[in-house]
């Protein structure tokens, strides 16, 4: 009978591999809630309380509670102290009045900065997440056309090397991710959004950073819906 050439590879014992540290599993619990809120499994006005969520999780409730206390860092909860945490929703008043000024701003500047840093490199990887954009969109995938369209943004605030523009867009990111997963069910058109990435990134290309601008903010406040119509005060073209 002939024998494997190929040994069997050595046991491992698993109490050899490091544990997860409190901190480790807070972050796996804030990953796993903020993903059911942005995606809408769990909705604005739910009630969370740490013994419910550690038995569902499968951990104890100091993670828990670590993990909360970073989702309200976030805006996605509120705490009530001695009774529960509540899921926040997001409203059409607070896009307009406040994602939408601090998004302009933040990302004008960012924009202006990496306009002249973009490299060969980063437009393959801009037309890669439009292509995303644009399967998810055809396929009706909320989530990942939402994550391509934020990692675009991302990317060239990462370019624009200015750390605290990107430490900021970090911060309003998951509130910007659940607006872009409350909105998307009202696009019509499903090719919208990525016909406006399309756009942005021939401006982007372009390196004309007037043309560049107004693309941006046109992109941003073309997505101000209520009811399904637009109602942002979009800056109009030469």
């Amino acid at each position: 009978m002939l024998l494997s050439s190929h040994m069997a590879p050595p046991k491992r014992d698993p109490s050899s591999l490091t544990p997860l540290s409190a901190a480790s599993r807070a972050h796996q619990v804030a990953e796993s809630l903020r993903n059911a809120i942005v995606s809408g499994q769990l909705r604005p006005g739910d009630r969370l309380t740490e013994t419910d969520l550690a038995e569902q999780l499968g951990t104890s409730r100091g993670p828990v509670r670590e993990a909360l206390r970073q989702l309200e860092h976030e805006g996605l909860v509120v705490n009530h102290p001695y009774r529960m945490t509540e899921v926040l929703g997001i409203s059409q008043e607070e896009i307009e009045q406040v994602l939408v000024p601090i998004r302009l701003v933040l990302e004008r500047f960012a924009f202006q900065k990496a306009l002249p840093l973009l490299t060969d490199a980063d437009f393959v990887a801009l037309d890669l997440l439009v292509e995303s954009m644009s399967q998810a969109a055809q396929a009706a995938e909320a989530d990942v056309l939402a994550d391509a369209d934020i990692r675009f943004h991302e990317l060239v605030i990462e370019r624009s090397g200015q750390a605290h523009c990107l430490q900021l867009w970090r911060a309003i990111e998951p509130r910007v991710r659940a607006h872009f997963r409350r909105d998307a069910p009202e696009h019509l058109d499903p090719t919208a959004v990525p016909d406006q990435h399309i756009h942005l990134l021939q401006e982007l290309r372009s390196r004309d950073e007037a043309r560049v601008l107004l693309a941006l903010e046109r992109h941003i406040y073309d997505f101000l819906i209520v009811d399904g119509s637009d109602t942002g005060s979009a800056p109009k073209g030469p």
